[in-house]
């Protein structure tokens, strides 16, 4: 398999399927995820919040829309969809249908992911539980 075919592959299993086992064994030591807002996590906090999304979300899925390569880092789009039924980010269950888009992009060497850098937005996220509206709102009583 190519590089690209690994990667994606164990990230699928590990946020598509909670198999976060997958993506321990292609982690290199000292891994790190940088997120938007500046905050970096090691491996064990990534693992975490894999567990606490299927914990989360029942029937939950990951789907790579694509997947890009070139020297060392691979591109990933992709969308999760799940239904809300355990209490995620401090939100108690919805029991709606979420779907959340996002982007990986991760640095490999020596066929380990060394680095990562996610992006999605939590307003799709509470958009998607009904407690967060990200148009226009039909004014009521107006």
């Amino acid at each position: 398999m190519t590089m690209l075919q690994t990667i994606t592959e164990a990230w699928s299993r590990a946020w598509g399927d909670g198999d976060t086992s997958a993506f321990e064994r292609i982690t290199a030591e000292g891994y790190v995820r940088h997120s938007k807002g500046g905050a970096d996590v090691s491996l064990p906090d990534v693992l975490r919040q894999v567990e606490d999304s299927h914990a989360a979300f029942t029937d939950f899925t990951v789907e790579v829309l694509h997947a890009v390569e070139g020297d060392d880092l691979i591109a990933i789009h992709w969308q999760s969809v799940g239904t809300h039924t355990g209490t995620f980010m401090g939100v108690p269950p919805t029991n709606r249908t979420v779907t959340v888009n996002g982007a990986s992009f991760l640095r490999h060497r020596d066929g380990l992911i060394t680095e990562e850098w996610t992006v999605w937005d939590p307003r799709e996220l509470l958009s998607s539980m009904n407690i967060w509206h990200l148009g226009e709102q039909i004014r009521r009583n107006a």
